[in-house]
């Protein structure tokens, strides 16, 4: 049959669109059919604290949504790095997923030399939760409100021992931004996790403590410790009566949060659908109750959004690091 040169330009215009559509075609079919198998979340911290649950509760609801096993997998040390890292290094699939958390916005700052870029090399999914954290004397400490305190630091300065559970916790980096923003000279104590810390501003070694709110909730309510004022930008529905720091300094807000992340160059379609996912089960009312039982506040986030949020917290952090001279053990 005798082509007419009209025929012969739709037939090459077609040959080089091809090419072209075809990858798209390919990812939205990628996308449609995902999860086909079973998805790792790796998780950086274990022991059941929290990014370890709330990794098992959103790993749960994305198995019961997306039918297939999103399986928690715990890559513990230095920090969270190493999970990080075997993340970054991961297929970007969709099928390995990662736990964030404040940590990897420290750590960027916190280490000298990471194998890897986090804002380089992993795209945030989704915000999940934060955790607000509590400044806490013992009722014996001369200062019953926060100006009281900041006003006793001002007068003494190096007189108060305030502990956290670990150099480049986000308690430390908080203490450390209080200090900035605060200009008060109080001496940073790191523990190896709560227990002994709590144990020493009991028996008044050390005069304060700033933890999670929902770590602190027992001691609190028993009138064993006093909580001065928490951390967040503002009063938690916890304990509505407690100020918080921002009302004393103004522009302060520090807490510790949980999210999703993947391999940077995962198709957007997945992470699209990740996100959506995530965030729909955020407005579950039987999800959030679970998260509200472990002391977080539900702060859904899609992807765009959670990335300039870290974005954000990877500059505050790293201008606190730098005030603090901290270094990673």
């Amino acid at each position: 049959m005798k082509l007419l040169r009209r025929d012969l330009l739709q037939i090459a215009a077609g040959a080089v669109f091809a090419p072209a559509l075809a990858p798209a075609f390919a990812l939205s079919a990628r996308a449609d059919d995902y999860p086909s198998r079973p998805v790792r979340i790796i998780e950086g911290f274990g022991g059941s604290g929290s990014p370890d649950l709330i990794a098992r509760l959103m790993g749960q609801w994305l198995s019961d949504r997306l039918h297939q096993p999103f399986v928690v997998e715990n890559r513990i040390g230095a920090g969270g790095n190493v999970a990080t890292e075997a993340v970054v290094n991961a297929p970007p699939d969709g099928y390995t997923m990662l736990a964030v958390t404040t940590a990897n916005a420290i750590n960027a700052s916190l280490y000298e030399k990471l194998n890897f870029d986090f804002l380089r090399d992993i795209t945030p999914v989704a915000g999940v939760i934060r955790f607000p954290m509590v400044l806490l004397v013992n009722p014996s400490f001369p200062t019953k409100t926060l100006a009281d305190f900041i006003a006793y630091a001002k007068a003494n300065p190096g007189k108060i021992n305030i502990a956290s559970p670990g150099v480049g916790t986000p308690m430390h980096v908080a203490i450390e931004l209080f200090k900035l923003m605060g200009g008060i000279d109080i001496v940073h104590v790191p523990y190896r996790g709560p227990a002994m810390a709590f144990t020493d501003l009991l028996g008044g070694q050390i005069q304060a403590f700033i933890i999670t709110l929902s770590t602190a909730l027992g001691f609190i309510k028993s009138g064993k410790l006093r909580a001065l004022a928490v951390t967040g930008a503002t009063r938690s529905d916890v304990l509505p009566d407690v100020p918080s720091i921002s009302e004393a300094v103004p522009g302060f807000d520090a807490a510790a949060w949980n999210g999703q992340g993947v391999p940077k160059a995962t198709p957007t379609a997945i992470v699209d659908k990740l996100s959506l996912n995530i965030t729909a089960g955020l407005a579950d009312p039987q999800l959030k109750e679970r998260m509200k039982d472990l002391g977080g506040e539900v702060v859904p986030m899609r992807s765009a959004e959670f990335t300039s949020f870290i974005v954000a917290e990877t500059a505050k952090w790293a201008k606190v690091v730098k005030f603090s001279g901290a270094k990673a053990n």
